[in-house]
């Protein structure tokens, strides 16, 4: 198993993608901590990972909040020993569809605030335990950054207006490439999932014009799954991606190419 004895927080585990995630991880030998701000929906999926036989803990975390979110790490690392994955999946608020001159700064900045702190806040927490460990690997699942929306997004005929989304992504790449060079020489890997959109977890309003857009777009004529993204991330926590850090996973089926 990939992640055999590995201890993984991951936050936003209620949502489709955290749990997808979480369930892979279990299924790779992981122990997983599931941390959300709803905590029915966190309790739900562990309760489920439980039922099959494998290990998870659920808690209310609100992945905002400084506090929550060192107490709940400190926490993990003191029951499991060991805090060796850190994956935030929480949502970020953003308005998708809507012209940027005709947005509210309010809902331009929100996926811009709210990503950049809590990147910045967890993978800050799990970094202190994972130096005096000498390892772990943070996880960010991010879209092309800084790369043109233009191209990316009208691609396939349709347009889909992206909000702050784009400038949060690129804020999470620089980032990424900080974190990697600063935690590096401790053991510590930090790595993005990149990808352009999941049609499972995209409103009804928009899931079948963005999916026809995302398939047609890409070299390979499909768009991610839930397991696309569960198997990709079990792959980058593994020792088998040891050698990776301060990059991004391509896992757009061909849509970007680097």
């Amino acid at each position: 198993m990939l992640l055999d004895g590995k201890n993984a927080i991951i936050y936003g585990a209620g949502g489709a993608i955290g749990g997808a995630v979480a369930r892979t991880f279990v299924r790779e030998g992981a122990s997983v901590y599931l941390a959300g701000r709803t905590l029915d929906r966190v309790e739900a999926v562990a309760d489920e990972i439980r039922t099959a036989g494998g290990t998870a803990q659920a808690a209310r975390v609100d992945a905002l909040d400084e506090t929550a979110v060192d107490a709940h790490a400190d926490a993990v690392a003191a029951a499991a020993g060991t805090i060796d994955v850190s994956f935030n999946l929480i949502s970020t608020g953003d308005v998708q569809g809507t012209p940027v001159v005709e947005m509210s700064l309010a809902d331009f900045e929100r996926p811009v605030v709210t990503r950049v702190r809590t990147q910045f806040l967890t993978a800050r927490a799990a970094a202190r335990h994972m130096i005096k460990q000498g390892s772990g690997v943070i996880l960010s699942l991010g879209g092309p950054g800084g790369r043109d929306p233009i191209r990316d997004y009208y691609t396939g005929g349709y347009q889909v207006c992206l909000g702050g989304s784009q400038v949060a992504f690129g804020a999470i790449d620089i980032l990424r490439r900080q974190l990697a060079c600063e935690l590096g020489p401790h053991g510590v890997r930090v790595v993005t999932l990149q990808s352009g959109g999941v049609p499972e977890t995209i409103s009804d309003d928009w899931r079948e014009v963005i999916t026809e857009g995302l398939v047609s777009s890409s070299m390979l004529k499909h768009a991610e799954t839930l397991d696309d993204v569960g198997n990709v991330a079990a792959f980058a926590a593994s020792d088998l991606a040891r050698c990776m850090t301060a990059t991004a996973l391509n896992m757009t089926y061909g849509r970007v190419a680097d």
